[in-house]
């Protein structure tokens, strides 16, 4: 798990909010599956080479959010959701989806130009 979780220190985003963004997808995504424990956040704080308490910043707000869930004396896990609560990627890729589209009419990019460039990417 934790070779598929990268921060950007440089990034605009704080580096909490990208560590749980990014476990958020990893989740949706089906590559953290419910029960699933995560590693320790001693060990996702060294691997990532950042403070221990902003992992563990990261881990409260996602167990706030019922992505996690925490026992005493037990791994953080990801918790079962209810079919009724799953987000779909595409739901959490909208804002993301919003900004590029705004990006590119403000370029004056056609909507063809950057379906063009959206398949070359992929």
């Amino acid at each position: 798990m934790l070779e598929l979780i990268n921060v950007n220190p440089g990034s605009g985003d704080p580096i909490y909010r990208q560590l749980s963004e990014q476990v958020v997808r990893l989740i949706v995504g089906g590559q953290l599956e419910a029960e699933q424990v995560l590693p320790s956040v001693r060990q996702m704080a060294e691997h990532l080479s950042v403070n221990p308490m902003t992992v563990s910043r990261a881990i409260q707000q996602l167990v706030e959010q019922g992505w996690l869930e925490r026992r005493r004396g037990q791994p953080t896990r990801v918790a079962r959701r209810e079919s009724s609560e799953k987000t779909s990627g595409a739901k959490l890729l909208k804002p993301q989806v919003d900004d590029l589209l705004s990006q590119a009419k403000q370029l004056g990019i056609s909507q063809d130009e950057l379906m063009e460039l959206i398949e070359r990417c992929w």
